[in-house]
Parts: structure tokens; C-alpha cells; sequence
């Protein structure tokens, strides 16, 4: 009997507040980086209404996925990966969050699902993107 190996995905923070979730392969998680931005855009909601819905999405994300840390490995793949934007030509600081995912998908072996594709331009040596 061979084992059936499940490909690991990592969700970006635009598959997780996008208007359905689309259904991906594998392991499925996401990123602590991806909770803090969602953490953020509750607390800047302008109004009830938006504020109660960010906090409904990220309740959902918090009960259904143990979001994965930004830890050592996670912090040397986003130094690759923040280096390979400065020889692209570009800053790695104004795309700090979107790095940091990509750098969680990086150190796991990962492949990252994304709304926002072009974020992620220039990191396909490193990171498989996959445009939802």
C-alpha cells in the first residue's frame, strides 16, 4: 500500500476575507502574519457593520486553522526571500506582510494561494503561487 502525500497549502489573507472560500488541495493553514493583518482590520474598521463582519471572518479563520508561527525557519526564508526583492530591483519593506507569508509557504514546503498574484511576483523560484 503507498502512502499518499498531501501537498501543504498556505492561504493568503485575500483567499481567507475573499467573498467564498475556493476549495485548495493538501494541508491547508495559513499564516500568523495573515492573523495580524486581519487583527488590524478590525480595530481600522470605520463602522459597526464592517467591524462585526472582520471580527466574524476572523473568528471562522481562528476556530478552523492553528496559524502557523513566525519562527526561526519562517524568519531566515524571509530573509531570502526580502533579499531576492532588493536584487529584483524593488523594497522588500512596503510588501512586509505579504514576504512574511510568502516566507511561512517557503519554510514548509508550502505552495501559496492568493487573490493577489502580483504581490507575490518574483518569488516563483522560491515559493509555488497559485492565482484564485
Amino acid at each position: 500500500m503507498t502512502e499518499e502525500i498531501l501537498e501543504r497549502t498556505i492561504l493568503d489573507t485575500s483567499v481567507s476575507i475573499g467573498p467564498a472560500m475556493v476549495p485548495v488541495p493538501g494541508i491547508v493553514a495559513i499564516s500568523a502574519a495573515s492573523l495580524a493583518e486581519l487583527h488590524f482590520g478590525v480595530l481600522v474598521a470605520t463602522d459597526a457593520e464592517t467591524r462585526a463582519e472582520r471580527l466574524r471572518r476572523l473568528s471562522v479563520l481562528q476556530r478552523h486553522f492553528d496559524a502557523l508561527p513566525i519562527d526561526e525557519s519562517v524568519a531566515a526564508s524571509y530573509g531570502q526571500l526580502a533579499s531576492a526583492v532588493v536584487a529584483a530591483g524593488r523594497q522588500p519593506h512596503r510588501r512586509t506582510m505579504d514576504l512574511l507569508i510568502a516566507a511561512t509557504a517557503h519554510a514548509h514546503g508550502a505552495t501559496l494561494y492568493t487573490r493577489n498574484p502580483d504581490d507575490f511576483m518574483g518569488l516563483e523560484e522560491f515559493v509555488p503561487v497559485v492565482a484564485v
